[in-house]
């Protein structure tokens, strides 16, 4: 497939092409005893699970007129967990890097990986290393690749669909896996491999993807992993507990840029349905596509959402049946009808039970009374549970004889770590990006402002009467929506220093954005400001009418004219 002509390639494009398949100076700029690596070799770690950080709480000023701060690097390493699914030995390793070599916190992202900050330069060998030991890596966590694939966790053995759409997960994450050993050299110490370096990357290629190509395999009765907001979303179709295919959807993706109206949040196509034996090929052709139209021009361009809303569903769907060299029939038409956080404890139908564990905004510490970080080192060595890491920032016990589930809680009571029927509904189903002080695209506060207005929210949410919805409240430090806001019922998201953009009528189901409802609400307003919606809602809503339902309905001219009036 030939290359479409476009703009000239951005400066990442080259910096790519010249890495000699990732390599380029990295190994070199491990030894050089500077703090830090030169701007394109920053580039080039990320597709090795590495990003290099300026935690701007420790910047040490200068105190010099003009002159600017200097700058405090450290490292976040990210380790891919295809599906989330993983072994308590090797979520023991991270939690004794991060004490070790990181900031003594780990938190798990809202694609299911593990994300360790504060990781100096000198000891990132170290730190890939031990992940490699365990089982697990850090390659292609990030970068102009595939994601880490990501998959519900929970791990019902009754229903043999989950084990299928879970074996499928670990099958097509070693299918679209980067094949350069530019990792192994570098990280692990192993000799150049032997084969032609232009027959490195017979999927990538040289230049790898235009931008990041994020897959996700869900159910439409269980849409965790929020499958209209990937690049590739395969929701599986299934008769008589069998997966009996895919629906394929493609271009989803909710990165935008601040007030760029060129750049938008999009839900993922409903393209085609593929028979399981079908998933490798059609997945790796949508890649092809993307790898070869793809804007390389403009990284805010990129994403194959752009392609999509240039060339429409159709042209797209037939430049990828060329690819195959078959045609694709059209979708079924089953599609998204509910979604489960797996918060507390479910039978698995082997005789064992999970217990799903909310954790805020992903972040395992232990900070004053709470100790959820030893807490969970106790349950890991003690019951050696399986570990399952969820899209929405929590960790499912697993595999748990029903004799020591009074343990596993008596663990975390001691920990002063709080159970599942102790926290509030707005709680166990809000997110957080990182942002402040480490994310060098963060604008404002996310992760550690959002409990603060979820106190207050859980206050003015009692005193109205609806402390039992199911309301999603996700934030962001920037318009990027890693902790994806514009599918949610209320997605807070940051557009300048301590003032956020608030958007309403998502859906929590994630197959509806929600719209611009007010901008530029500084952080001690938001919650003044979603008080007359709540009280709104309570009034006119439907009988079993969500409030994300309810916006959408009402729409954004009826919200704002009723407010006049109260």
């Amino acid at each position: 497939m030939t290359s479409a002509p476009q703009q000239q390639p951005s400066p990442l494009e080259s910096i790519k092409t010249r890495s000699d398949y990732l390599r380029g100076r990295i190994a070199a700029e491990l030894a050089d005893g500077a703090d830090h690596f030169s701007d394109d070799t920053v580039q080039l770690l990320k597709h090795h699970g590495i990003y290099q950080q300026d935690d701007r709480d420790k910047r040490q000023y200068l105190g010099c007129p003009g002159r600017q701060a200097d700058k405090v690097y450290s490292f976040m390493v990210r380790t891919a967990v295809p599906g989330g699914r993983l072994f308590a030995a090797q979520l023991l390793a991270h939690l004794d890097l991060c004490d070790e070599i990181g900031n003594g916190t780990l938190r798990i992202s809202s694609r299911q990986d593990l994300q360790m900050h504060g990781v100096l330069k000198p000891n990132l060998v170290r730190a890939l290393r031990r992940i490699h030991e365990v089982g697990l890596t850090t390659f292609a966590a990030s970068g102009d690749v595939r994601r880490n694939v990501m998959c519900c966790p929970a791990p019902y053995c009754r229903d043999p669909v989950h084990g299928q759409i879970q074996g499928m997960t670990a099958w097509l994450s070693e299918q679209l896996c980067p094949q350069t050993s530019a990792y192994e050299e570098i990280w692990l110490g192993r000799s150049p491999t032997a084969s032609p370096r232009d027959q490195a990357e017979p999927l990538y290629g040289p230049s790898y993807l235009p931008r990041k190509f994020k897959v996700a395999i869900g159910l439409p009765g269980d849409n965790c992993v929020d499958l209209y907001a990937q690049d590739v979303g395969l929701m599986a179709i299934c008769e008589d507990f069998q997966v009996v295919g895919y629906n394929v959807l493609v271009g989803g993706g909710l990165g935008m840029t601040s007030r760029k109206s060129s750049t938008f949040a999009a839900l993922a196509q409903r393209m085609a349905m593929i028979r399981p034996e079908q998933v490798r090929d059609v997945v790796q052709a949508i890649l092809a596509v993307f790898r070869d139209f793809g804007n390389r021009g403009d990284r805010k361009q990129a994403r194959l959402k752009y392609l999509l809303a240039e060339w429409g569903l159709e042209r797209f769907k037939t430049q990828v049946e060329k690819c195959l060299g078959y045609a694709l029939p059209p979708p079924h038409p089953s599609d998204v009808w509910d979604i489960d956080d797996h918060v507390g404890w479910h039978e698995q139908g082997d005789g064992r039970w999970f217990y799903g564990l909310h954790v805020d905004n992903g972040r395992i510490a232990d900070r004053g009374e709470w100790q959820l970080k030893s807490a969970l080192r106790e349950i890991c060595r003690r019951y050696e549970p399986r570990i399952g890491l969820s899209p929405g920032h929590g960790i499912l016990f697993c595999d748990v004889p029903i004799e020591n589930r009074a343990g596993i809680e008596d663990l975390l009571r001691r920990h002063h770590v709080k159970l599942h029927d102790e926290i509030s509904n707005v709680r166990r189903w809000a997110m957080a990006c990182v942002a402040l002080p480490t994310c060098p695209l963060a604008v404002t506060e996310s992760e550690r402002a959002l409990p603060g207005v979820l106190e207050q929210l859980e206050i003015e949410l009692v005193n109205l009467g609806l402390a039992g919805e199911r309301l999603a409240v996700r934030m962001t430090g920037c318009s990027n929506g890693c902790s994806r806001p514009y599918l949610a019922d209320v997605g807070l998201v940051g557009h300048a220093a301590g003032r956020y953009a608030i958007h309403v009528g998502g859906c929590r189901l994630g197959n509806r954005l929600g719209f611009l409802y007010q901008d530029g609400v500084p952080l001690e307003r938001i919650v003044p400001t979603l008080l007359p919606l709540l009280r709104y809602f309570k009034q006119r809503r439907r009988e079993g009418e969500a409030f994300g339902d309810f916006c959408h309905r009402k729409g954004c001219e009826d919200l704002r004219e009723s407010l006049h009036h109260e």
